[in-house]
């Protein structure tokens, strides 16, 4: 099966494994790709790996539109995704309404699962976090980083600690068996990013990008976007 290709930020798995049947029934395409933290994924854009379409930040697609690899008139918004907690669903779960509450649930956790540090939107925020809190460097030991946000979220259901805790992008906690999302990020922590699609300038397929695209902000689908973690 001819597919269409798209690197993209790993908050929006759960919405494009969602729409891959309506979008080969529509086009007669599959969907491959990759799935990782944003900053990863632009650069394999950079260079030069083969993409229909990208699906990153809106702050990213911007650079990446101005550096003319992805096509302006192409980008639409998808919809905005939280930053979040989550734990194991045999855990209970945790309530944190300001910054002394995240600052004890942190430090009294055993093992926190977040995705990269550097290089994803979730992990960078985590990282900004824990230095506004004045813990970084209490909590370093404990800090168990992955790729991306999936990925951490699947080693958090996995984990045998006594009491972990992740923090990554809603959607991926979502979309991940053995975990629950756990609330919010209080007033001055919070996190909320803008996801933004786009079809590349080299897209071997722009007709089908420009058909997923449309698929993946269309009203029609706007409950799976709320059923996945998207808001607005």
């Amino acid at each position: 099966m001819t597919t269409v290709n798209i690197l993209s930020g790993g908050a929006a798995q759960g919405l494009v494994r969602g729409l891959t049947e309506a979008f080969k029934a529509q086009t007669g395409f599959g969907i491959d790709g990759e799935f990782g933290a944003v900053g990863i994924m632009a650069d394999k854009l950079r260079a030069g790996e083969p993409a229909d379409l990208v699906i990153l930040t809106q702050a990213l697609l911007a650079k990446l539109t101005g550096e003319k690899l992805v096509t302006a008139s192409s980008l639409a918004d998808i919809g905005q995704v939280e930053t979040a907690l989550a734990v194991r669903n045999r855990d209970p779960g945790v309530t944190v309404r300001t910054e002394s509450d995240l600052r004890e649930v942190l430090r009294s956790a055993d093992a926190i699962y977040v995705p990269d540090t550097k290089a994803s939107t979730a992990g960078q925020h985590v990282a900004k976090v824990l230095d506004q809190l004045g813990i970084a460097y209490e909590v370093a030991s404990r800090l168990m980083i992955f790729a991306n946000g999936a990925s951490a979220m699947r080693e958090l259901a996995a984990s045998t600690a006594q009491r972990p805790i992740g923090c990554t992008q809603a959607t991926e906690i979502i979309a991940t068996d053995g975990i629950a999302l756990s609330g919010s990020l209080p007033p001055g922590c919070e996190l909320v990013t803008m996801y933004t699609a786009g079809a590349t300038a080299r897209a071997a397929y722009p007709k089908e990008a420009a058909a997923l695209i449309a698929l993946l902000t269309s009203e029609e689908q706007k409950e799976l976007r709320r059923r996945v973690g998207f808001t607005g």
